[in-house]
């Protein structure tokens, strides 16, 4: 009896080293790939996060001035790599074609290196005169400048509308933005996409504030809005705000806010297929974040449907989110058999 009980007690001992030895293997691996995922995780963020008095979405402002949306007239501005064919009228001798280099400057006879990048056509003229009277070669020169080759008559189109439109004077802001495309970019065409804003930005070259149009949707008004545009104007359409639908909808993802009218809920559900069968209607969750404060709103999404309760209204970057019943899940995947199969276990469960 006590060699069976030394027996015993020596296989158990055996057994609790096998089990330390597991836990201290198990706890070992733990370590390592914890080690292993910061070592690797170190790199995920860069930059300092946003401080709590940061301003998120700040309120924009639309330009209404009549003489900034359509000034009288906008002198070209010179830049480098453009080639310029300089005459003196009633002068056939001085002729020269030059571009400006890197630095800013062209090579001009009798005068020498002048400095014309960021200048406009008529300072560049001006100070082209100045100094061939200061050398003493012309009375009072009559100076013209012709851009014959230029990579800046462009105007750059950045966010959803994106690519390079070239721009010779001044085009109209819609020619411009037909021009650079709604998906591709690059000349394709196609106007406006889905995901565009109507709210868009124009950096004009030498202006001081930017320029920003409510592109709107009442087309009585284009006239109001189809603004002159000029080479070296960056124009930047922004994405559309969107609410992102999570859980048990027909299909997840992203909705653009439509530009002319509120999104509800129910407009939501309709254009992600309707709620799923086994979502939990009586608990949808609308989630809100306002600056640094995040609020759910819980919703009976069932009485939205019937009318019982009014329909929430969305707003940009809104998270709707529908949980999924466990029990309903089982049966929508599994089917009649799954539910003949949980009928049948309740019925022997009762009758023992």
């Amino acid at each position: 009896m006590r060699q069976k009980r030394e027996g015993l007690r020596t296989e158990a001992e055996k057994h609790v080293n096998r089990i330390d030895r597991r836990k201290i293997w198990l706890t070992s691996t733990v370590f390592l790939l914890m080690a292993l995922c910061g070592r690797f995780a170190e790199a995920q963020f860069s930059g300092p996060g946003l401080g709590i008095t940061t301003e998120i979405n700040p309120p924009i402002t639309i330009t209404t001035d009549p003489a900034i949306l359509f000034p009288a007239g906008r002198d070209p501005y010179l830049g480098i790599g453009d080639v310029l064919s300089i005459r003196v009228f009633e002068n056939q001798d001085y002729a020269p074609t030059a571009r400006i280099g890197l630095d800013g400057t062209v090579q001009l006879p009798l005068i020498g290196n002048v400095l014309l990048n960021d200048l406009t056509i008529h300072q560049a003229q001006d100070l082209i005169a100045q100094k061939l009277m200061a050398a003493g070669m012309f009375r009072d020169p009559q100076v013209s400048i012709l851009i014959t080759e230029s990579p800046n008559q462009v105007v750059t189109l950045m966010g959803e509308v994106h690519g390079i439109v070239p721009v010779v004077g001044q085009r109209r802001l819609f020619d411009v933005l037909a021009g650079g495309g709604g998906t591709g970019g690059g000349g394709s065409g196609g106007g406006l996409p889905p995901t565009a804003s109507h709210i868009i930005t124009i950096n004009r070259y030498g202006a001081a504030e930017p320029i920003v149009i409510d592109l709107g949707t009442d087309p009585s008004k284009s006239a109001l809005i189809n603004i002159p545009v000029f080479p070296r104007d960056t124009i930047i359409v922004p994405r559309v705000g969107v609410v992102y639908l999570l859980g048990a909808f027909k299909t997840q993802g992203a909705i653009p806010l439509p530009p002319n009218s509120p999104l509800t809920l129910m407009k939501v559900a309709a254009l992600a297929g309707g709620p799923g069968f086994e979502g939990k209607f009586n608990d949808l969750r609308i989630i809100r974040t306002t600056g640094t404060t995040r609020q759910v709103v819980r919703v009976n999404i069932a009485k939205v449907i019937n009318g019982k309760i009014p329909d929430p209204v969305l707003q940009a970057e809104d998270i709707v989110f529908l949980p999924t019943d466990s029990m309903k899940a089982v049966l929508k995947n599994g089917g009649i058999s799954t539910l003949l199969a949980i009928v049948s276990v309740l019925i022997f469960a009762i009758q023992q």
